[in-house]
């Protein structure tokens, strides 16, 4: 995937109405009316959407009669996924340091702690 398209990718996920009807359509098939009911925008608008969903690549509209019902287009998001893998690897490796780093401290204060009961049982002995 080539950045261009990444960006148009990303724009396109950018807005919540899209994200939403991506959502619906990952159930199956819609037509533009079944897509507009949750919303309250006008055919349109969610024409406008449709069409900015359309050129990131990540739906299809084809042709039943009068219909034209939408299809969801899993490859932009795949690619997308594969670009974000890169840093998921990044972020975990950091976030095992950062739990080995908070057991480490766990265990300080643990050892800490003992040792002041110990100093507070020897000095109330005494």
């Amino acid at each position: 995937m080539t950045p261009d398209n990444l960006s148009t990718t990303f724009a396109a996920l950018a807005d919540p109405t899209r994200r939403a009807i991506l959502a619906r359509l990952s159930s199956g098939e819609a037509t533009v009316t079944e897509l507009a009911e949750p919303f309250n925008l006008s055919l349109p608008a969610v024409s406008k959407h449709l069409k900015v969903l359309q050129r990131a690549g990540l739906i299809t509209q084809g042709r039943k009669a009068q219909w034209r019902p939408c299809r969801l287009e899993p490859g932009p998001l795949k690619d997308v996924a594969k670009w974000l893998e890169h840093y998921r690897r990044h972020w975990d490796e950091r976030f095992d340091r950062l739990d080995d780093y908070l057991r480490e401290i766990q265990r300080e204060e643990k050892w800490n702690d003992r040792n002041r009961t110990e100093e507070e049982q020897l000095d109330h002995d005494e």
